[in-house]
């Protein structure tokens, strides 16, 4: 059992939970904070004021007064009129990661729900039910409303929902599957649930995970294409880095050195070589990968916050005041995915510029043109990198700022939003492009190095040959290659590549 201290939740802690190892529950410490919140809340609903979401109606309809009585009915209402989202459902281990982020918020005690509501998320999380959670429908500004309304749809026992098995049944048999009693929502909870920014933070994690995994192979997979092409390995000497001073540049330049040392390939032309320079892709990596480790580093930041983050409205304060203000505004996450974007974007255009030199007749100093052993009859990775070329241009496309852009809602109420939603959706097409893009470098970079036998690489860059070639034969002439890049993109998903060479890049906690 993971026990998660909301606040002070890590990186680790989250991946671990969107991996889907083992069971979650928040600190016992925790509870104490809720019910006092909760009974801040009961008193709230028997004064005379005013109190949003508690005893009035919702964005524009927030100064209709709503008797006590139908407060139960106005939750319920919320939470149905909200499921309003549209598209394919998210994926099952980034909606428990969703859920996981709402139980979080919930625990640190300022939203004003009752433990009750806290155990039916957990035990939903432990028995595995994760509703269907469509993927579009948020703009990222008070909340992630209509996503988040699914999730909560299931806990009253509609909506839809999957089980252990893959099998999508009603939420009221989804609940009933696990012995778990649908909830009845009581004042200012179903706000609370569907209030915040949990839908965005955990497509943005998710995707920060699966990229963190291609970062790696990236930057192995790049010490093999330098080996490959018969690069210098000059431009990584450490006091060039140490010059310019940053963080991931020389921690690039450092682990490539490592990976490339001893290399009979590089040793081999060490003395008579003839480029004085490098092309950029082979000679700048360092500094374009290292920058790109900053900002995937930076966001990631950022995400931690918002993970342990209330993000809901009103606010219950511990001095029982029941406050309005605007958490939900997912520009942080916005801004994170952004950023992610465009470190995928650029760790995919440098790679992609390697595998068009690796495959260039003109450049890729007597390797046999697009690699193939007999080339004429035969096209070898022409197309294949083609292929990474489309992929690079559409990650370009996809890496445009969602984070400017902004539209009024609920009649001019929201009248500025985050866009962070779909901001952060985008980035799983991005990575899985990304994956592609290695991969097919990978592939190139392999069929490079056989090229130069006998001289062999690096010997901490040959487990990558061996990963790769359990896999996919070496191409002689030509074959189906789809089958190849999809398994050459799987290597790169698992962080095969990169384990295999013992690489580690230590990530933001």
């Amino acid at each position: 059992m993971m026990v998660l201290e909301p606040g002070h939740v890590t990186l680790t802690q989250l991946q671990t939970i969107y991996e889907g190892i083992g069971p979650i529950c928040l600190g016992p410490a925790c509870y104490a904070r809720v019910q006092v919140s909760a009974d801040h809340v009961a008193r709230a609903l028997e004064g005379s004021a005013a109190v949003y979401g508690i005893n009035t109606g919702f964005g524009k309809l927030a100064q209709m007064r709503i008797a006590a009585e139908d407060t139960i009915t106005l939750q319920r209402n919320l939470i149905l009129s909200h499921c309003c989202g549209v598209g394919a459902p998210i994926d099952p281990a980034t909606t428990r990661l969703m859920m996981a982020l709402k139980l979080i918020s919930l625990g640190r005690g300022a939203s004003g729900v009752r433990p009750e509501i806290i155990a039916t998320l957990e035990k939903m999380l432990a028995a595995g039910i994760t509703p269907l959670v469509p993927s579009q429908g948020s703009v990222g500004a008070s909340g992630d409303l209509a996503p988040l309304a699914h999730v909560a749809a299931v806990m009253i026992g509609e909506g839809r929902a999957r089980l252990p098995n893959k099998q999508e049944v009603s939420g009221a048999q989804a609940l009933a599957s696990a012995d778990i009693e649908p909830v009845s929502l009581g004042p200012k909870e179903g706000l609370a649930l569907i209030n915040g920014t949990q839908f965005s933070t955990a497509l943005a994690l998710a995707q920060l995970f699966e990229l963190w995994r291609c970062a790696g192979a990236q930057v192995a997979v790049a010490a093999l294409a330098t080996d490959a092409i018969m690069g210098s390995d000059a431009p990584l000497h450490p006091d060039i880095h140490r010059l310019r001073g940053h963080r991931g540049q020389i921690e690039v330049a450092d682990a490539m050195a490592a990976l490339l040392d001893s290399s009979e390939i590089r040793n081999s032309h060490r003395e008579d070589d003839l480029r004085v320079q490098d092309p950029y892709c082979i000679r700048c990596q360092p500094q374009v990968a290292g920058a790109a480790l900053d900002l995937i580093r930076f966001a990631a930041q950022t995400l931690q916050v918002e993970a342990n983050a209330v993000t809901d409205n009103p606010l219950v304060l511990d001095s029982g005041e029941i406050l309005s203000g605007g958490n939900f505004h997912a520009e942080p996450v916005a801004f994170a995915a952004d950023q992610l974007a465009l470190a995928i974007a650029e760790l995919g255009a440098i790679s992609q510029r390697r595998t068009a030199l690796m495959v260039d007749p003109v450049m890729n100093h007597n390797l046999p043109a697009f690699l193939s052993p007999a080339p004429g009859l035969n096209s070898g990775f022409m197309i294949a990198e083609v292929t990474t070329a489309a992929l690079m241009s559409e990650n370009k496309h996809l890496a445009n700022p969602c984070s400017t852009d902004s539209t009024p809602t609920s009649a001019n109420q929201e009248d500025h939003v985050s866009m962070a939603a779909h901001g952060a959706l985008r980035l799983g097409r991005m990575v899985c492009n990304l994956q592609y893009i290695i991969g097919v470098e990978a592939l190139c970079a392999a069929q490079g190095i056989e090229a130069r036998a006998p001289l062999k690489t690096a010997p901490r860059l040959q487990p990558i040959m061996q990963k790769l070639r359990a896999r996919i034969a070496p191409l002689g002439q030509d074959r189906f290659m789809a089958d190849d890049l999809n398994a050459a993109a799987q290597l790169v998903a698992s962080g095969a590549l990169s384990n295999a060479t013992g690489l580690v890049l230590e990530r933001a906690q």
